[in-house]
């Protein structure tokens, strides 16, 4: 069922009273039921924001519990996941950090890595649970100069894909910029060369495939969150 379906039948059965008398496809007239869901969406954003702990970890696995197979997931077939030349990959790097050198893989893999074996959960129901190892993403920030004071930390991604997360996400301790997959370097499909792995969202924040990095104040927004999801989607 679509949002504007939902909102229909929840006017249908009085739960909207006063939406129940707009014309919702009246091209005339502002389009309510979306001005009401984004304000719903904006409040849930700021409960689960208010609601976050950043010292309360996702859980955690068994290697005997990882998913085989792993399950891909993205807006396009696994056949066209992007090939980014590791070679020459160099991460950018804007917004509020001192030092913008973009970085090579090499370097990467020479901070600390940290592994994890977490569930990844899909907004469309599914869940997974994988191995993924690479540097945490708030020793990165510190080490680039970040100003952690600074609300959004934002990504955008080879095949076009862009979006952001809150500052608090970035810095918890299992937020990584994942290098590895079930113990090998990731593929393709899977996000190489270097993905974000944030078990404390939903699977849509996880980008793949990053190819810059931005810490800014101004609100990114993000490819699904603009398209109506909710933008904070903790898991």
């Amino acid at each position: 069922m679509n949002r504007r379906a939902l909102l229909l039948r929840a006017a249908a059965f009085g739960l909207l009273p006063d939406l129940a008398g707009c014309n919702f496809d009246d091209p005339e007239h502002p389009d309510l039921a979306d001005r009401f869901l984004h304000a719903m969406s904006t409040w849930n954003d700021r409960v689960q924001a208010a609601l976050f702990d950043p010292n309360t970890l996702a859980p955690t696995f068994r290697p005997d519990q990882i998913t085989r197979p792993p399950r891909f997931n993205a807006f396009y077939p696994a056949s066209q996941a992007p090939v980014v030349d590791e070679a020459t990959y160099r991460l950018a790097l804007g917004g509020q950090i001192q030092d913008k050198t973009p970085w090579s893989l090499a370097q990467l893999r020479a901070l600390p890595q940290k592994s994890q074996i977490t569930r990844f959960i899909c907004v469309e129901g599914w869940r997974v649970i994988g191995q993924w190892s690479g540097v945490r993403l708030g020793l990165f920030l510190k080490h680039i100069g970040a100003d952690l004071r600074c609300r959004y930390v934002s990504f955008r991604c080879a095949d076009g894909y862009y979006t952001s997360i809150d500052m608090p996400s970035a810095l918890h301790p299992q937020t990584i910029l994942a290098l590895d997959f079930l113990g090998a370097p990731l593929t393709p499909p899977f996000g190489a060369p270097v993905r974000l792995r944030i078990p404390t969202k939903l699977g849509f924040k996880n980008p793949k495939s990053i190819v810059q990095l931005a810490v800014t104040n101004i609100y990114p927004g993000g490819y699904w969150a603009d398209q109506g999801y909710n933008w904070f989607s903790g898991s």
